[in-house]
């Protein structure tokens, strides 16, 4: 007997950052149990969802040309005798819940990053045509206590939310006003929910959160402990994390890399300039000195660590001197990949209303020469892997017939000929070329027939 096929479409568009990644999967694990099954077109589905991420203004402006898009489609099933419901979660639902039901009409529901959990009782109540349509409070423990222990999963690696909210206050950021404040999950729900991962198959975890080395979920352990707890379970062979703040990278964590094989080189370490007063009124709270000798503490932990970032270009202020600073310390450090920015006014941050506003013009001239210089360092990270065997977390098949991707130990992705049955598996790959964004090898058994 097979299952009967989901009666209900469910569609789910992420914006946005790998904790609406997480938030996206656990949403449809809740609606589940209703009868609906994900689909990957709107057009026709029963229930859409847009998880948004309010982080930058194109972000929220590209989330109302969807609804408008989406408007449509309702109509036209309206038309044809159905009903769609429409529902925007995410940040830009806890940011301008109100409003975006005033700007769209065709919006049912509006839920935050801390309510989603209460989605089955609020599509009841929208289909009464009655009651609250607006949820968007911040009790992290109690939506985390209303999520199911069960996970679908569809791969071999997975997301793992461990920490939630942020109290550093950065001046030119919403998550403080958007995901409330720091909430560490209890160590125990972490370890059962990557147990139950494990035992489907996934053999990578990426723990999230807004701030995840503040994690302070355990009986007086932080994020190392919980890594080291982690690292027991059986078949649970790679633990990445992110994304970190250098304030709370502890000697702890930092020892934790050098000790346990199972956390990978890679750490994503945002530092957003390289000039002190920009950080000063980023309210940072650490020095681009501080930053370069924790990452020279950090590489005395583990030598081959891979080092990511975040830069934000043209904040309030920024002068040329300023940014020349930036670029001297990307120098200095070697990113292995890095994400960057122009400063985007967010209403409602600090900075938003901070004097000296850069131009847009020299805002999009520095961002072009940061570019330049972390696609040298990108390109050269990766020639470097060239002539090395890497251990590859085959993750899917590739494009090609015949071709399977995976992961690095450094998070690129990694080409190469071999069977789908390698697929879930770690392998010896010998890395024969390199791109930007990619690698490509041969499994080590053949390479080894090579001449050297």
């Amino acid at each position: 007997m097979t299952d009967q096929a989901p009666q209900k479409r469910l569609y789910i568009k992420t914006y946005g950052c790998q904790m609406n990644v997480y938030d996206s999967e656990r949403m449809a694990d809740v609606l589940r149990p209703l009868g609906y099954g994900v689909t990957d077109q709107p057009e026709g589905a029963d229930l859409v969802v847009l998880n948004t991420c309010h982080i930058r203004e194109k972000a929220t402006e590209k989330v109302y040309s969807e609804l408008g898009q989406i408007r449509r489609m309702k109509e036209r099933k309206a038309e044809a005798g159905g009903q769609m419901t429409v529902a925007v979660a995410g940040c830009v639902a806890q940011a301008e819940g109100e409003e975006i039901m005033a700007r769209q009409p065709a919006v049912d529901l509006v839920v935050g990053p801390q309510s989603y959990h209460r989605l089955p009782e609020l599509i009841a109540r929208a289909h009464r045509a009655s009651g609250q349509r607006l949820a968007a409070d911040f009790s992290a423990d109690e939506k985390f206590d209303g999520l199911p222990a069960e996970r679908h999963v569809a791969g071999v690696t997975a997301f793992l939310t461990v920490q939630e909210g942020c109290d550093k206050f950065c001046t030119f950021c919403v998550v403080p006003y958007t995901r409330g404040a720091e909430y560490s999950r209890p160590a125990q729900d972490i370890l059962d929910e990557a147990r139950r991962l494990a035992d489907k198959g996934v053999r990578e975890v990426t723990l999230l959160g807004q701030n995840v080395n503040a994690y302070a979920g355990g009986q007086g352990g932080g994020l190392a402990e919980l890594v080291r707890r982690l690292a027991d379970i059986g078949g649970l062979d790679r633990i990445r994390y992110t994304t970190s703040h250098p304030r709370d990278m502890d000697d702890d964590l930092i020892a934790a890399h050098g000790e346990i094989p199972q956390l990978m080189p890679y750490l994503h370490l945002p530092v957003q300039a390289g000039s002190d007063k920009v950080l000063k009124a980023m309210n940072r709270a650490h020095t681009a000195e501080s930053y370069l000798r924790l990452v020279e503490k950090i590489r005395a932990a583990r030598p081959d660590m891979a080092m990511s970032g975040d830069f934000i270009v043209g904040f309030p202020g920024e002068s040329d001197k300023d940014f020349e600073a930036t670029l001297e310390l990307v120098r200095a450090v070697g990113f292995a990949s890095a994400f960057s920015f122009k400063y985007s006014r967010r209403p409602g941050t600090p900075a938003a209303a901070m004097p000296l506003q850069v131009a847009e013009e020299a805002k999009e001239e520095r961002l072009a020469r940061l570019l330049d210089l972390l696609d040298e360092q990108q390109r050269a990270f990766n020639a470097a892997c060239v002539g090395r065997t890497l251990p590859v977390l085959f993750e899917k098949p590739g494009r090609h017939a015949g071709q399977v991707v995976g992961r690095s130990p450094y998070l690129q992705a990694v080409h190469a000929e071999a069977p789908d049955g390698l697929i879930g598996q770690i392998v010896p790959v010998r890395i024969e070329s390199a791109a930007k964004m990619s690698l490509a090898g041969v499994l080590a058994g053949h390479a080894a027939m090579e001449p050297a």
